[in-house]
């Protein structure tokens, strides 16, 4: 196995080049899709390491992959994801944003600078000759959104054959709710599908003094919505993870027009492609309540990213380097949430896994994902690293034990 003591120190002695790469991106978020000057420093960063052979614009035009490769050999990958988020950022850091409206309020900044960081590691670790096969270093565009297709960057990756010759696969995740010096861990399903629903509720319209003489899809809306939130209590059993929530509700351009539709949009979360598929047929049930009451009605599921699928495999991996690393560490196992990861198409074809790593600053102020005020500890920068490079090189290097796909689907899956 690759030294444990070699791979940390390489690790402590990268963390000012880390945070300051973290910082950079932080300073200079861009949207999905648009993720330009972050690729470009991405692909440069890569070219100055030694070994490392650089593709950009695989599957979709932002992204970067880089192979660090010996020969022949098990084949693994690690993501980063790179988009920011539409947000006005509150922080007072001088590597605050200074791209108006945007932030990285997720940690992508984070994940772009540690898979950099664990990149570097690697080639280090290569040039002693002591490890044979292939670790691809795969720095993924827009995780946050779709385009017109209904895609995120993830599908664009799997389809382009990025992970085709890969064996396994790993990511992280920054954890706002748990501090440095902890990470959290979960078998399978971990996070969820995440679907947007659309309908509408379709009437005659009229005039508003003469309701008798309309067909009122306002009216309608009260049964359909008391319908629609009783599925996930009624209609699917507690002890399986499901959300519907309702996002939006339009109707109407005067105080005196009964409208003539009524527009509903939300979203629908589940853990399991069972539950998934309930979810979508009991709304589609309860928009059809319109027709009993003498109106229309429309009904489409937008399909989102599927379920976050952990391979218990990857994950035991990743949790014996961690501790054997850091053993002091707090390793919590429990699900993610109902919050939606694209990083679930990966782990939907071959043996993979995510984890979430502790970043929580010590100031006392609650900085979640996705607000203005999110921020991280940066000493917890050079830990992901060194756990992503000391995974990488046992699995090279044969020490997790399984060095050959069919052999880690079958375990990942719990033959």
């Amino acid at each position: 196995m690759a030294n444990t003591h070699f791979i940390r120190e390489l690790s402590s002695g990268l963390a000012s080049q880390i945070t300051e790469w973290r910082r950079t991106f932080h300073r200079y978020p861009e949207l999905s899709f648009r993720e330009f000057r972050t690729a470009q420093f991405v692909a440069a960063a890569l070219r100055n390491i030694d070994g490392i052979k650089v593709e950009t614009g695989v599957g979709i035009e932002t992204s970067v992959i880089g192979t660090l490769s010996s020969g022949e050999g098990p084949v693994i990958a690690i993501r980063a994801d790179m988009d920011a988020l539409p947000i006005k950022e509150e922080n007072a850091a001088d590597y605050r944003s200074r791209n108006e409206g945007m932030m990285h309020a997720c940690g992508h900044d984070a994940h772009t600078a540690i898979l950099l960081g664990t990149a570097t590691i690697l080639s280090e670790v290569f040039k002693r000759k002591i490890l044979r096969g292939t670790v691809k270093f795969v720095f993924q565009p827009a995780e946050e959104s779709i385009d017109q297709h209904g895609l995120s960057g993830s599908p664009y990756l799997v389809q382009a054959g990025v992970y085709d010759d890969v064996d396994a696969a790993m990511a992280l995740h920054m954890c706002p709710w748990l501090p440095v010096g902890a990470a959290q861990l979960h078998d399978g399903y971990s996070m969820a599908s995440a679907d947007v629903f659309e309908g509408r509720i379709y009437g005659t319209g009229g005039h508003g003094a003469y309701p008798e003489l309309a067909t009122d899809p306002t009216w309608m809306l009260g049964p359909v919505m008391q319908a629609l939130h009783g599925i996930v209590a009624r209609k699917v059993s507690a002890l399986d993870p499901a959300v519907i929530s309702i996002g939006q509700i339009h109707a109407g351009s005067a105080s005196n027009i009964i409208p003539t539709e009524v527009f509903i949009e939300g979203t629908i979360r589940s853990y399991t492609p069972e539950v998934r598929s309930l979810l979508e047929a009991e709304l589609k049930k309860a928009f059809s309540i319109a027709e009993h009451l003498g109106g229309k009605y429309s009904f489409k599921v937008t399909k989102g990213e599927p379920a976050l699928n952990n391979s218990p495999v990857v994950n035991k991996w990743i949790e014996h380097r961690l501790l054997e690393m850091y053993p002091g560490f707090e390793i919590v196992k429990k699900p993610f949430g109902m919050g939606g990861e694209d990083f679930g198409y990966v782990t939907q074809k071959l043996p993979a896994s995510l984890f979430f790593l502790g970043c929580a600053l010590q100031d006392h102020l609650k900085r979640d994902l996705h607000t203005p005020i999110f921020d991280i500890d940066e000493s917890c920068l050079p830990i992901g690293a060194a756990v992503l490079a000391q995974t990488a090189a046992s699995f090279l290097s044969g020490d997790v034990g399984v060095l050959n796909h069919k052999t880690v689907e079958v375990q990942a899956h719990g033959a």
